[in-house]
């Protein structure tokens, strides 16, 4: 079995060596990026959209108060998700990890690709848009294990 599915005891996670190992290394090049605090480029500014972009200080007052929450979310997602990049088996915790932790290396590296719907047959070979697409097709497989259940 290659990818994600749903079994009786829990998400079932068949991949590769490789596959494993690259999933914990971006979950731990965005954690160092987020932790680092320093200027963001367009892709970690993603994962934090501005609330009010006509209006700085409505935006700054929801930075301060809204940010904190949700960075620790984004981190303890990421953390989850490289810890567990290895497991055979995801229980529910593990999976909304995943989910978020899929969806915000998805963001960030589509950003600083500039993925758009032509990106694809501009530039197949590109090796950033090959781990996006392998990205996207692994939080497809866990979105359509998890849906299974329902």
């Amino acid at each position: 079995m290659h990818g994600i599915r749903q079994g009786s005891d829990g998400l079932r996670v068949g991949l590769a060596p490789q596959e494993r190992e690259l999933l914990r290394a971006l979950c731990s090049q965005l954690l160092e990026e987020l932790r680092g605090g320093g200027d963001p480029d367009a892709g970690l500014a993603r994962l934090f959209p501005s609330a009010s972009p006509d209006d700085e200080g409505a935006a700054a007052q929801y930075e301060e108060l809204v940010r904190p929450g949700l960075e620790e979310g984004k981190l303890g997602a990421l953390q989850r998700v490289e810890a567990t990049a290895g497991e055979e088996r995801l229980g529910a915790q593990d999976a909304a990890a995943w989910l978020t932790g899929l969806n915000d290396l998805r963001l960030v590296l589509g950003t600083r690709l500039g993925v758009t719907e032509e990106t694809y047959a501009d530039e197949p070979e590109h090796p950033g848009l090959a781990v996006y697409g392998w990205l996207t097709w692994l939080q497809g497989e866990l979105v359509e294990a998890l849906a299974a259940d329902l």
